[in-house]
């Protein structure tokens, strides 16, 4: 038999459905919206375990074969230190034979890991930005690689924690080539553009350069600097040399008979301070001579263009700011 408080929450249950039933359709669908939003975080909460559930089954592997991968990576990595044993023993006989036979030595290179962070889609061919910038130690002009060891370009511009990176393809940028094969010819890549049939042309070839499809082009180790047939030439004047203080390596080749013989050289390059120009003709204080006058000036150092600007009152300050 029922008690008296079942009687009661019965009738309370009924008075309320009588309530409900009776109220117009919009208080309706608010109360129902009302008692459906206590609900959604219970809802949520299924729908996430469901989720996890499904994305952990799908991820976990067999023990059978992480074994299997594991002992794969473990033959890989005892592979990969027999090489670097053997590749350490090559270059020991490499530098007794360099020294034995005068040669200079070579250099170690120094690698850093970096990762492409930019690419403008405009001009994909020409620059990329790489996370690495003067807090990892990184300077302008050094050459960047790709995972395969084949050049990129170099650096052109270093910030804090980035640096751009000007591209083979862009056209500025030129580096001595040296092609494999018997007559060693060199050259100079350059980019073709971005409408050519290849993204660079290997140009400043002597005309009697042997060149075959197949044959594989390297960097010659000048820096990128000049690099190109001289003919019967006894001198010739390089431009674009480094100012900072850096080793200048020279290599000069001589063809005698059907064979090319060579001598390396080493230098230092200058190291200058950028400075301003300064003008030399007429001296500054004097009496100009006429309505029309020639300004000489000296070249000064690191300085990419000159700006020369004649004005009757005295000067204030005047800042000049390239808009490209």
């Amino acid at each position: 038999m029922l008690k008296r408080s079942h009687y009661i929450a019965v009738s309370l249950v009924v008075l309320l459905t009588l309530v409900i039933l009776n109220l117009p359709s919009r208080a309706t669908a608010r109360l129902k919206l009302a008692i459906g939003s206590l609900f959604l975080p219970l809802v949520g909460l299924a729908h996430s375990a469901d989720q996890l559930t499904s994305k952990a089954v799908s991820t976990v592997q067999p023990r059978s074969e992480l074994v299997q991968q594991n002992e794969t990576l473990r033959r890989e990595n005892e592979e990969l230190r027999v090489r670097a044993s053997l590749a350490e023993g090559v270059d020991r006989e490499n530098a007794r034979l360099r020294q034995l036979l005068g040669w200079q030595p070579r250099q170690r290179a120094h690698l850093k890991l970096a990762n492409v962070i930019l690419r403008e889609p405009s001009n994909w061919w020409r620059s990329i930005e790489i996370d690495v910038g003067s807090r990892d130690g990184m300077t302008t002009n050094r050459a960047v690689l790709s995972p395969e060891g084949a050049l990129v370009g170099r650096i052109a511009a270093v910030r804090l924690t980035r640096s751009q990176v000007v591209l083979l393809g862009d056209l500025n940028v030129h580096v001595a080539a040296l092609v494999d094969n018997e007559t060693r010819d060199m050259g100079v890549i350059g980019a073709s553009g971005p409408l050519g049939s290849g993204l660079v042309e290997l140009g400043f070839l002597s005309g009697s350069a042997n060149l075959k499809p197949g044959q594989t082009v390297r960097t010659s180790g000048q820096g990128g600097i000049f690099g190109g047939s001289m003919g019967t030439d006894t001198s010739y004047t390089v431009t674009g040399i480094p100012t900072d203080g850096r080793p200048i390596y020279v290599r000069l080749y001589s063809l005698i008979g059907s064979e090319w013989q060579y001598k390396d050289y080493e230098y230092v390059a200058a190291a200058l301070t950028a400075h301003k120009a300064a003008i030399t003709s007429p001296v500054n204080g004097a009496t100009l001579d006429g309505a029309s006058v020639t300004f000489t000036w000296d070249g000064g150092v690191g300085v990419s263009e000159y700006w020369l600007y004649v004005y009757s009152v005295a000067a204030k300050v005047l800042k000049l700011k390239r808009i490209s």
